[in-house]
């Protein structure tokens, strides 16, 4: 097994979503924790604050050491005035279905962004 050494260049993936999904990440092993104890997932139940998430995901994609943001979708429609704000290309903001909740392509705000390059429309 090789033994993984991050370096300056090393850019992780971060999540936030509902138990399953993240501990599915980070069984697949994305899970970090800095030297000053901060992670790259959060976990959303049904009674974590809107402000929680929204401090959360600005943390995420203001970190120069995140590449990609995974979030739930229906995470994402409790802050979707603040995903769709966010324009960066990196960190990406990718929204994943869940296991109990439906996915709905029409909300996805990167197929919104890649639908108006395209000139399809919104």
């Amino acid at each position: 097994m090789q033994s993984h050494t991050k370096t300056k260049q090393t850019k992780l993936l971060s999540v936030i979503g509902d138990e399953d999904t993240v501990c599915g990440f980070l069984l697949a092993g994305i899970g970090e924790v800095s030297q000053n104890k901060e992670t790259n997932y959060f976990i959303v139940k049904k009674d974590t604050p809107v402000s929680a998430i929204e401090e959360t995901f600005k943390r995420f994609t203001s970190r120069e050491d995140i590449a990609v943001v995974i979030i739930n979708q229906f995470v994402a429609e409790k802050i979707r005035e603040l995903v769709h704000s966010y324009r960066a290309p990196i960190p990406a903001v990718l929204e994943i279905p869940s296991k109990d909740q439906p996915y709905d392509l029409s909300q996805d705000s990167t197929v919104k962004r890649v639908r108006q390059m395209l000139g399809l429309g919104a």
